[in-house]
């Protein structure tokens, strides 16, 4: 039964790490979208008023 509770706890803590790391690619992706959509939509401007 002890060996049964150790696995758990590595299944968890690999769980725990992946769903982190998916969580922060995550944010960063729609962070580095968000400032590309910025320039993109900053240069439109600056040149419709040219």
């Amino acid at each position: 039964m002890r060996k049964n509770h150790t696995w758990v706890w590595i299944v968890s803590i690999i769980a725990g790490v992946a769903a982190l790391t998916a969580a922060l690619t995550s944010f960063f992706v729609l962070k580095e979208k968000k400032r590309r959509d910025d320039e993109e939509l900053e240069a439109y401007l600056e040149d419709s008023i040219q």
